[in-house]
């Protein structure tokens, strides 16, 4: 069906949303936007920790030392956190449905790639690749996701992104044991090439293509940042094997600390950066921000270690580990929606600080209650609450982000809270796992429950201090000016994918 078409504030026409009656009270277009976008995301967050549950697997079929098996987890991770400012800003500047599509196209390709592979170096290469088509398809996803849908559902369907994006990084060690135990661990990679396949033919056919108005490519801000964030998180996946003090870790961490600094220099001074510093004056901009990178190191690196106890020490083959943490891992589906409708009622802050302080609690009953012989009984309070929280939290955090900037700079914005996010992903497995080095280890399930016991503890300490930096966020009444639902006249339609040139400063 043709629609008809409109201007769009870059000058290039594109279809008018369909309002015809959908899901929810959505227009069929928002609906798709939807669907589409929502699995791609799925798909992206699912590969952090899908292979988890699958390195034995790997490791007696393709060998590797145990620096190569966690290269397997890390390389993706690294590429993709690396990437995610480079892929919002090239979405920007050539049009974010053709850099959707892109990514889309590179991660599916690589997934086929990771099957194949014949050793444990083709499949780190193949995961890094992995990383560079999700990394360009990520933030992407949200950036159209907001343009498709109108303000006043947009918290409904932001909450179910997320709540979709939550489940995909919970129940990946689920989804790895289960394939890897049923069938082998190159259905892991497999599973992604069909929807990959779908996911491309409905994107071009039903998502709208857009662009930021007078978008640049900021090479020295993006040479910064890429090398920056690479330096860092190559030191935190190092750590283990060589060591806090070591000058590979030391020279990497140090290198990119200072490179990221002149980063943040860049964008107070340059004229049009990739990353305006201005954005972070804004309270909800700055708020979560810090929240997401700290409830993502919390909740990593302990669901790293609690996947493996589960196997490790409880016994449970690698499905069973994952079914018993559904009460976790499902409660997501559950609650966000319902959060996502309660931000849209009484605001975001409450319903993120909630949630940040049930994942905080979760993760402490674990902390508390956690011995070999630990009944799962006892360990289910702990996977409930989690699970709560993380609904709570990821359903309002995207409508919370995508309302405290205006419309022309919401693929900055969603770039940079995916890649603080697995910064901080990444920061959680090496700190939680070199506690657990430090004060346990794999010798013996009791060695093992004495390392993952205090690592759980700076977990519990990183979220709630999340749930802290999240009461900086502004009441439902403070929403960004620019954006419609705040009553600004001058803000125009939030369905546009961009804003007048003037709104850029």
């Amino acid at each position: 069906m043709k629609t008809q078409h409109q201007a769009e504030p870059d000058g290039t026409a594109a279809p008018a949303p369909d309002r015809a009656p959908g899901a929810a009270g959505l227009g069929r277009t928002a609906v798709w936007a939807l669907v589409i976008t929502s699995v791609a995301g799925f798909m992206a967050a699912l590969d952090n920790l899908v292979v988890t549950t699958a390195l034995p697997a790997i490791r007696a079929d393709l060998g590797g030392r145990l620096e190569d098996l966690e290269w397997t987890v890390n390389a993706y991770t690294l590429t993709f956190a690396v990437l995610l400012m480079i892929g919002a800003s090239l979405g920007d500047r050539f049009g974010r449905r053709r850099l959707f599509l892109a990514g889309l196209a590179v991660f599916t390709a690589a997934s086929a790639a990771a099957a194949l592979s014949p050793g444990i170096d083709e499949l780190i290469a193949a995961r890094a690749v992995q990383g560079v088509g999700a990394a360009v398809m990520m933030p992407l996803t949200l950036t159209l996701l907001t343009a498709a849908v109108p303000a006043a559902r947009r918290g409904m369907a932001l909450g179910i992104y997320g709540a979709v994006s939550g489940l995909a990084v919970a129940s990946g060690p689920l989804i790895g044991g289960t394939l890897t135990e049923h069938f082998s661990w190159q259905w892991i990679f497999w599973l992604n090439v069909p929807v990959g396949i779908a996911l491309l033919v409905l994107a071009r056919l039903r998502l709208d293509e857009s662009k930021a108005p007078n978008a640049r490519l900021d090479i020295p801000g993006t040479l910064l940042v890429s090398a920056g964030l690479f330096g860092i998180v190559y030191g935190l996946v190092n750590a283990n094997s060589h060591g806090w003090t070591s000058g590979r870790v030391l020279t990497a961490l140090i290198a990119g600390g200072v490179l990221v600094l002149a980063f943040v220099r860049h964008g107070t001074v340059a004229r049009n950066p990739m990353l305006p510093m201005r954005l972070f004056r804004n309270r909800g901009f700055f708020g979560i921000n810090i929240a997401s990178l700290l409830m993502f190191l919390g909740m990593f690196g302990s669901i790293f270690l609690l996947s493996q106890f589960l196997q490790g020490v409880a016994g449970y083959s690698p499905t069973s580990a994952g079914l018993h943490m559904l009460p976790w891992t499902a409660m997501p589906m559950a609650v966000a929606p319902l959060a996502g409708y309660l931000s849209d009622r009484i605001g975001g802050r409450p319903v993120v600080v909630a949630g940040l302080a049930f994942q905080a609690l979760g993760l402490g009953w674990f902390a508390m209650l956690l011995t070999p012989d630990v009944s799962y009984s006892a360990q289910l309070p702990g996977l409930v609450l989690s699970g709560i929280g993380m609904g709570l939290y990821f359903a309002p955090s995207t409508n919370i982000l995508m309302s405290s900037v205006p419309p022309a700079e919401r693929g900055i914005a969603s770039g940079a809270l995916s890649a603080l996010r697995e910064v901080g992903g990444a920061l959680g497995v090496a700190v939680l796992a070199s506690v657990f080095s430090a004060q346990g280890g794999y010798r013996s399930p009791q060695t093992f429950t004495d390392g993952t016991v205090p690592a759980l503890w700076i977990g519990v300490a990183a979220v709630g201090l999340g749930a802290l930096a999240a009461l900086l966020l502004p009441g439902k009444a403070g929403t960004a000016a620019g954006d419609p639902a705040a009553g600004d006249p001058a803000a125009g339609d939030p369905a546009e994918a961009g804003a007048p040139a003037a709104a850029r400063v």
